[in-house]
């Protein structure tokens, strides 16, 4: 099968690999969608890989012994191989999973985790059903899109009554915006990039530029003087968590998805601040949630998701993304079709 590599600074290829086969509970999805995320970032620094990406959306079409699942279902790929036996996988938080399992070894194969590919190897139960009246490409949105910003909206119960404020409008924070505008809350928004600040307020954001003199009183006056109900850090950006935490309002929550740096905040006690980290989210518990979400929110999706490259133009993709001018990108390992 076909399926993308790094195999140096700024370089990727599409390079053939064995194609996986199902085994026990073990099964293999025909890929149809597969949103990119960071990889890009790897291109640029050069991070040789033929394992690439982490979210997808396809068909079963060998379901080994599996119970779950039968060829011909439409699904939605977690990410990880998480064990589904441990404290945290029966608590329905897989992505924290501290035994992930090592599936080419148990299988006897040498590819298949990667999903900038044709197909992929994966635990049954880390499968979501889609629904027939759900469309694939907008399915694919339950992986990074949307998934860590919901489960932060769901930490923090964002409903109408809250102001959220969301730090970043790359592809993780726009997800955030719609799930924040899709559970009817007023939505403000943080960002520096011009492009991405107005698909933002396309997606019902009042966007503010955190760099701007004021800025925390222009917050403070959109919100009336008391402050943001709930904020979601995506951006990465070490400042922003202190920024988020000055313009929130007392009992407020505050969900940092952002990976990799270490965070300061000022005293959170007297303002009672909820803080939370957040990966993944909950299929298990939350899949019809999510469903709900991706059915409300479609015309939103299809604003966000800004690109679609078929599998052997990923290089050209990735020029997109280090252009910072788009929001999701999306490949297609089968060819770009309507599903």
């Amino acid at each position: 099968m076909r399926a993308a590599a790094i195999t140096g600074p700024g370089a990727v290829e599409i390079v053939d690999r064995p194609q996986p086969h199902g085994l026990d509970d073990l099964v293999v999805v025909q890929i149809l969608v597969a949103p990119m995320c960071t990889e890009f970032k790897s291109r640029q620094s050069g991070d040789v890989s033929d394992s690439l990406g982490h979210e997808a959306a396809g068909i079963v079409v060998d379901a080994g012994s599996s119970t779950r699942v039968e060829v011909g279902d439409r699904v939605v790929v977690m990410p990880g191989n998480a064990c589904g036996t441990c404290r945290y996988c029966i608590a329905g938080e897989h992505i924290h999973c501290p035994f992930q399992r090592d599936v080419l070894t148990e299988s006897a194969q040498t590819y298949g985790t990667a999903t900038y590919a044709e197909y992929v190897l994966k635990p049954d139960w880390l499968l979501v059903p889609v629904p027939d009246d759900v469309s694939l490409i907008h399915a694919s949105a339950a992986c990074c899109l949307l998934g860590p910003s919901f489960n932060a909206s769901q930490r923090m119960n964002v409903s109408a009554s809250d102001t959220l404020l969301v730090a970043g409008c790359g592809p993780v924070g726009l997800g955030a915006i719609i799930n924040g505008v899709t559970r009817n809350a007023d939505v403000l928004a943080l960002e520096v990039n011009p492009w991405r600040a107005e698909l933002a307020r396309t997606l019902g954001a009042t966007v503010f530029d955190p760099t701007a003199e004021g800025v925390v009183e222009q917050i403070l006056d959109a919100t009336g003087g008391w402050g943001v109900t709930a904020s979601i850090e995506t951006s990465g950006v070490r400042s922003n968590p202190a920024l988020l935490a000055s313009v929130s309002a007392r009992r407020a929550g505050l969900s940092v998805v952002a990976w990799g740096l270490d965070i300061a905040l000022p005293p959170i006690v007297p303002q009672g601040l909820d803080i939370h980290g957040v990966w993944h989210w909950k299929h298990q518990t939350d899949g019809w949630r999510m469903i709900e979400t991706i059915r409300k929110s479609t015309n939103l999706l299809d604003t966000a998701i800004t690109h679609s490259f078929p599998l052997d133009q990923v290089s050209e993709a990735m020029d997109v993304q280090d252009s910072g001018r788009c929001g999701k990108v999306l490949l297609f390992p089968q060819g770009v079709t309507d599903l």
